[in-house]
C-alpha cells in the first residue's frame, strides 16, 4: 500500500479542499403570498405554481 513520501503542506492540502464547500440555497419569491420557496417548484405555503392550485394545503 502507498505511503506518503514527504509532508504535505497545509497550503497544498487546502488548495485541495477549495470546492468542498456548501452554499445557501436560492430562493425566489411565490407571487401568490409572497412567500420564499424554491424554484421550479410549487409553493408549500399556498400550494400553487405559475398561478395554478396544485396542491390543497391545510390549515393547521
Amino acid at each position: 500500500m502507498g505511503n506518503p513520501k514527504h509532508k504535505i503542506s497545509k497550503s497544498r492540502r487546502d488548495k485541495r479542499r477549495t470546492h468542498k464547500v456548501l452554499s445557501a440555497p436560492f430562493l425566489s419569491l411565490c407571487p401568490q403570498c409572497r412567500e420564499y420557496k424554491l424554484p421550479h417548484h410549487v409553493c408549500p405555503n399556498c400550494g400553487t405554481y405559475k398561478g395554478l392550485e396544485i396542491l390543497t394545503v391545510k390549515e393547521i
